[in-house]
């Protein structure tokens, strides 16, 4: 099964009651490149990869696209069948650019999936789960208004929350957590996410105001180097997830000891296939994660979870996907999304979401 054809497109996702607001940046809505595979079998295969803009981190959306143009001429009559030396391809085509590769790796995992008629976790090793928990990621508000959300999503079915702080005094957002802490108590799982914007004194003022309340905190500062300085000085577990871009990057966190979780996001490290080599290395030291992406619609939150249902269930702390900050889905029968606090993986051959056409879209370029 060779690859015949690569089409690239681009889409705008609009955010449901945004902004969505982040330490670094405010989004209204995301750009979001989508790739359709077709091989000389006739079967199709979908990725996708969404950057939170230019500014969040080096990834952003036309360096997507430029990426996957480039690589494209060069994968024709490549096989879908042999992962590793495909990703050797790509390696080979075009140094760097994980995030761009992770929607070839997706689509043609999709199409594995389809050529053997099996779904895409049954390629991973087998679903362990196919009901996942789901967390919440709450934008940056006020004391009040946060806490009435924390209040609602836990109504909703939500058992873990992570409130994103950071970009504002720090002492806005020790009342935040305060409040939120006051108002929901143990009923939730709390994570406070910095999106790496605090510095680390930042870091270790919050977790001073914040002592008698038990969260984790997410990527409170931009390096590693800088988690590693505070990891002493905290009162609380610490995650690592921005700073997660390859594999290397996840041998290299557990050398420094410098987390105690890890937040993990599948284009970021390079697809499917990177994200299983890190579930396996996970596995291996005992490391929980949450597994994730950036953004994106349908086809890389099926990704997500077809992988997160391969995940040793007490390893596995939550699972996120976009599908419920987004207006619409591409597969309209099959779209993903958060039901009872769960998701629930799908069932269909492949990635089991089919796009509608008419919805993924403006083709920017075909090659074959």
């Amino acid at each position: 099964m060779k690859i015949s054809e690569i089409h690239i497109y681009q889409k705008d996702l609009p955010i449901v009651d945004g902004p969505y607001t982040m330490s670094t940046i405010t989004l209204h809505s995301i750009d979001t490149t989508i790739v359709k595979i077709l091989t000389d079998t006739g079967l199709t295969g979908w990725g996708e990869v969404t950057p939170l803009g230019p500014n969040y981190q080096p990834q952003h959306a036309m360096g997507a696209r430029a990426a996957i143009a480039h690589m494209a001429p060069g994968l024709i009559g490549q096989s879908c069948l042999d992962h590793l030396l495909l990703r050797r391809h790509m390696d080979g085509l075009l140094d760097g650019h994980n995030y761009a590769k992770a929607a070839i790796d997706i689509a043609t995992m999709d199409l594995v999936g389809k050529h053997h008629g099996v779904r895409v976790c049954d390629l991973l090793g087998g679903a362990v789960s196919e009901r996942l928990p789901a967390y919440y990621a709450v934008g940056i508000g006020s004391p009040t208004d946060t806490a009435n959300i924390a209040v609602d999503k836990i109504k909703q079915g939500y058992n873990r929350l992570q409130f994103k702080i950071g970009g504002r005094d720090i002492s806005t957002d020790i009342e935040v957590m305060q409040k939120v802490w006051e108002t929901v108590g143990h009923k939730v799982q709390l994570v406070a996410d910095a999106n790496r914007g605090l510095t680390a004194a930042q870091a270790k003022q919050f977790s001073v105001g914040c002592r008698n309340i038990p969260l984790v905190m997410e990527q409170p500062c931009n390096t590693m180097e800088e988690v590693k300085s505070i990891r002493s000085q905290v009162c609380h577990p610490l995650a690592i997830d921005e700073n997660l871009e390859s594999v290397h990057d996840v041998l290299r966190a557990i050398s420094m000891d410098v987390a105690d979780a890890f937040g993990l996001k599948i284009t970021r490290l390079g697809g499917i296939n990177a994200m299983v080599t890190v579930r396996d290395i996970c596995e291996a030291r005992r490391i929980p994660h949450s597994m994730e992406d950036t953004w994106g619609g349908d086809i890389v939150s099926a990704a997500i979870l077809h992988v997160s249902a391969t995940v040793k269930p007490e390893l596995l702390e939550s699972v996120w996907t976009s599908g419920n900050y987004i207006d619409e889905h591409y597969d309209p029968d099959n779209g993903i999304a958060v039901d009872g606090g769960y998701f629930e993986v799908p069932k269909g051959v492949g990635l089991g979401v089919t796009p509608d056409e008419g919805r993924i879209g403006q083709l920017v370029a075909s090659y074959s």
